[in-house]
């Protein structure tokens, strides 16, 4: 019997959503007039798939195959078969489907399953992130700059004798103040928090703040953040911010940080067999692109108990209200432990979304962390392409992964690198159209300060400016933008998107028509910010918009 053909393809990955139904056809050229198909697949299994992850601790124990079911297809000609199966539940499942000859013979198409990752149905569009600092929240939020020699040289006098100089940081309540402001007015449908676990203050402390990401103890709240009133505890003011922000509609995502700790964190002193040390017995500071954080010491996941130590951690911030976590430096930890941790985690909270964090790493790590890792969403990298050519080349690898196997979101800037605002007003506003125009399901965000103009760069050891309240920004900009992609059917799931321009042309053309084909929106980007530039449409393409 030759090889039938499955459609989807075998060895392909497609994205859906909680909610829609993903229809499958085998064609057998050369089937028998007594041939059945079957499509043997794990969806609707999420629940057994889960349990044989955690049981097995993904696989470092033999998987059963009890997650597995076949499905008769239904006959629609003489040599082809067709089922449709509703997508229940969020998670990456596979499916291929094959032929049995009326001898019993079986016949599989070419080529591996056919991967399948179903994201969660409140996920579809309209997905603007603002990125907060809660520590920037404070009195300081309205400076354009916080570098003052005198007062720096002062503090550096008691630096030097010995003592600690932490000024004051901004807390919860501060930023549970702004919400209307980024919720209301600039539309923005998530709230993304850097780390808010306690920092080193005196042991192995960088900087004058100390770097959230060389937290202390995964599950406790940094106290520099908490407003001290005798009523409340750290936990309980978190929650405030949670449920304000969810009474507005608005999502929580928090950066959580499972590759490292801090120097002198409750891990390091209990449990030092969990961190990784060179051969001359010492600990392991972790790095990336030629740099070695110093700050940190590198947990070893080859653990299991490390697993379940992050899987509870995960548990509890989802008990206290976030949604989704971005999984800082997510590449460097295994796999196996990320099955884990998803697993444990949506057996209670089925619509978490895990956001991957993968600049330094493989892009087959991240393709492998979107569908057999369970996570949703990636950190796209366009923020670092600028040329027509860069950006051309770039936004046709992410969009088409955003198609096949997770959403990569478009962060018009981040903590690692300078604000946009200091090249000009110009700039910001085309760069965060830029990200916000060519996103998938409205995966668009950006780091606080965007919208005042701030120009000093964000700090994580450090507590920068924001520039907050100054006559000049581009909040009404932004406001419009967020409104289109929550708004208008070409920003929706589902929408097709195709390049117009050529592959080295200075301003980029993208068109976009709805699912519905109803609705269709060119978006034309000059990434020359120096000169005009001139583009031209065939005649038909015009027509066609």
């Amino acid at each position: 019997m030759e090889k039938p053909e499955m459609f989807p393809h075998a060895g392909e990955r497609v994205l859906r959503f909680v909610g829609d139904t993903i229809p499958f056809t085998l064609r057998a050229n050369d089937a028998s007039k007594n041939s059945r198909a079957l499509l043997r697949t794990n969806l609707g299994k999420g629940a057994a798939t889960r349990a044989e992850i955690i049981s097995s601790y993904a696989g470092s124990r033999p998987l059963s195959i009890a997650f597995w079911r076949d499905i008769p297809m239904e006959k629609i000609s003489e040599r082809e078969w067709r089922i449709e199966l509703p997508l229940t539940e969020a998670g990456y499942f596979r499916a291929k489907a094959y032929v049995v000859d009326d001898q019993g013979k079986q016949a599989w198409p070419d080529g591996k399953d056919l991967g399948i990752s179903v994201h969660p149905n409140s996920y579809r569009t309209a997905n603007t992130i603002y990125c907060a600092f809660t520590r920037m929240f404070g009195d300081s939020k309205n400076l354009r700059t916080t570098r003052d020699p005198k007062l720096e040289a002062a503090m550096h006098q008691f630096d030097n004798l010995g003592y600690v100089v932490i000024p004051p940081s901004g807390k919860f309540r501060d930023l549970t103040k702004q919400l209307p402001h980024i919720i209301d007015t600039l539309g923005c449908r998530i709230l993304h928090l850097l780390p808010i676990n306690p920092t080193p203050t005196t042991f192995a402390r960088m900087g004058r703040f100390g770097s959230p990401y060389a937290g202390q103890d995964l599950t406790a709240i940094d106290p520099a953040l908490v407003e001290f009133d005798q009523l409340t505890n750290g936990v309980e003011q978190f929650r405030e911010l949670a449920y304000a922000t969810h009474a507005r509609g608005a999502k929580i995502f928090l950066d959580v940080v499972i590759n490292h700790t801090g120097w002198g964190s409750t891990l390091w002193e209990n449990r030092p067999e969990w961190f990784l040390r060179d051969a001359t017995g010492k600990f392991v500071s972790p790095g990336a692109w030629g740099n070695i954080w110093a700050d940190l010491v590198e947990l070893d996941p080859s653990f299991t108990g490390l697993w379940e130590h992050f899987a509870q951690a995960f548990l509890t911030w989802c008990e206290r209200g976030v949604d989704g976590f971005r999984c800082d430096a997510g590449y460097k930890v295994p796999l196996p432990v990320w099955q884990y941790i998803e697993a444990r985690v949506r057996e209670q909270f089925p619509d978490t979304v895990f956001l991957l964090e993968g600049l330094g790493g493989p892009w087959a790590a991240t393709e492998s962390l979107l569908t057999e890792g369970g996570m949703q969403w990636a950190y796209s990298e366009l923020f670092q392409n600028y040329s027509g050519k860069d950006v051309a080349w770039y936004l046709d690898y992410a969009l088409r992964q955003s198609e096949r196997v997770g959403v990569y979101v478009h962060y018009s800037e981040t903590h690692d690198n300078e604000r946009l605002a200091k090249q000009g007003r110009a700039w910001s506003l085309l760069r965060n159209r830029l990200c916000g125009l060519t996103s998938v399901c409205g995966g668009f965000g950006f780091a606080c300060g965007v919208e005042w103009l701030a120009d000093e760069k964000i700090e994580v050891h450090q507590s920068r400016g924001m520039n907050w309240g100054a006559k000049e920004n581009i909040i009404p900009e932004l406001a419009q933008l967020n409104r289109l992609l929550a708004e208008h059917p070409c920003f929706f799931d589902g929408a097709k998107l195709t390049r117009l321009s050529p592959d080295a042309a200075p301003v980029y053309a993208l068109q976009r028509i709805s699912a519905e084909e109803k609705d269709s929106v060119l978006v034309l980007v000059n990434n020359d910010t120096e000169r005009e530039q001139i583009f031209s449409l065939g005649e038909k393409t015009y027509k066609e918009l």
